[in-house]
């Protein structure tokens, strides 16, 4: 097997920091499939659009190029890693889109050998927690003094400012979620607990979030920036309480089988906010549960599932509101899109809660800046 360095990089030049979310794109910054097109003035006030999800292939080089064109896709992208292959080929392609603080990245590649050295760490690039999904095939991983074999549908988390090695024996898809360390609010002591082991889901937290961030790595671009960012929210918080689990926190302080239940209810409601016909029966028959047992769970947090649903429209909506310009403002529109059926229903409901209506929140939140 032969290790190859990276060479200079055909991307984004060399010693790259990797992308992020809040980065605008150079213009005519050439990705290696496709030439960005230079930034297009936006007006004063506008929400910044979301950017499109980013796609490099080895497929788009010449065969002989195409590991030092993917040892630069790599450290454009996630860190510095040395590749490994049995060849001087490489078959492999990374979808990369972000929703609010998560890069998302899928990688689909031929079989072969990373190494997280510490001369790429020196360099200051790992400022992210990777949580990935073995998608498809299967993945020897060692950090911290220990191995570890992810197996389709398995989960893993590496820590980035310190040394590792994962050996893929065959074709595979992995999809990483980089999550802020900040937002994990783990310690660096249990986040060495964490790393090399791989996380079944078999039950529990394990089994809500697996197929969570299987879905939403394939659905990402499908989300617009309000909807991207409350999803970014829970699925975070999901992964803080999966990592707890995993450490053996006290179980008073993780969720029982009701809270799991739940908390796969509550990420439910968020993805059919915009449907008016989400009723307590559509969500109950959605998760074999009777109705009454619904009412149950939310009544366990002093809730009811109506009144959480229409608190979780009109935050909604009070963030589209308050990113659009002056005068660019549609109640009926951003009430429908929120599944309100119309703008008085969406007013009194508005009044109800914040004792204001929408219009006259708006003017006082242009007029004092947005509450902290």
């Amino acid at each position: 097997m032969t290790v190859h360095p990276p060479q200079r990089s055909t991307i984004a030049g060399e010693a790259a920091a990797p992308s992020r979310p809040d980065e605008d794109t150079a213009p005519g910054r050439d990705t290696g499939t496709e030439r960005i097109p230079p930034r297009v003035a936006r007006e004063p006030g506008t929400p910044r659009p979301r950017p499109r999800p980013r796609v490099l292939t080895t497929r788009s080089v010449p065969p002989g190029e195409s590991l030092d064109y993917w040892h630069d896709a790599v450290l454009d992208t996630l860190v510095g890693m040395d590749i490994a292959t049995e060849g001087r080929t490489y078959d492999a392609t990374m979808r990369t889109d972000h929703l609010g603080s998560l890069q998302i990245t899928t990688v689909e590649c031929d079989p072969g050998e990373v190494h997280r050295a510490p001369r790429f760490i020196a360099r200051g690039d790992g400022r992210q927690i990777f949580v990935a999904v073995q998608s498809t095939g299967r993945a020897r991983v060692e950090q911290d003094g220990r191995t570890t074999e992810l197996r389709t549908g398995d989960i893993g988390f590496f820590e980035t400012v310190r040394p590792f090695r994962t050996a893929f024996p065959e074709r595979f898809r992995l999809k990483i979620f980089a999550v802020p360390r900040r937002l994990l609010e783990i310690e660096e002591a249990d986040l060495g607990r964490l790393t090399a082991r791989a996380v079944r889901p078999g039950g529990g937290l394990p089994a809500l979030l697996a197929p969570l961030l299987e879905r939403l790595a394939d659905t990402s671009e499908s989300y617009a920036t309000p909807t991207a960012e409350r999803l970014a929210e829970n699925v975070i918080d999901l992964v803080a309480a999966t990592a707890a689990d995993q450490l053996g926190e006290e179980p008073a302080e993780l969720p029982g089988a009701d809270g799991v239940l739940l908390l796969r209810i509550k990420t439910y409601i968020r993805w059919q906010l915009s449907d008016p016909a989400l009723t307590p029966a559509v969500i109950a028959g959605a998760h074999g549960i009777s109705v009454r047992y619904l009412h149950r769970l939310f009544a366990a947090e002093d809730s009811t599932v109506c009144r959480w649903i229409r608190e979780q429209r009109l935050r909604a909506c009070r963030r589209e509101l308050a990113a659009r310009p002056p005068g660019s403002v549609d109640l009926g529109q951003t009430a429908r899109r929120w599944g309100f059926t119309g703008s008085a229903g969406f007013g009194k409901a508005f009044r109800g809660s914040f004792g204001l209506s929408p219009t006259e929140w708006l003017d006082r939140t242009r007029a004092d800046g947005p509450p902290c």
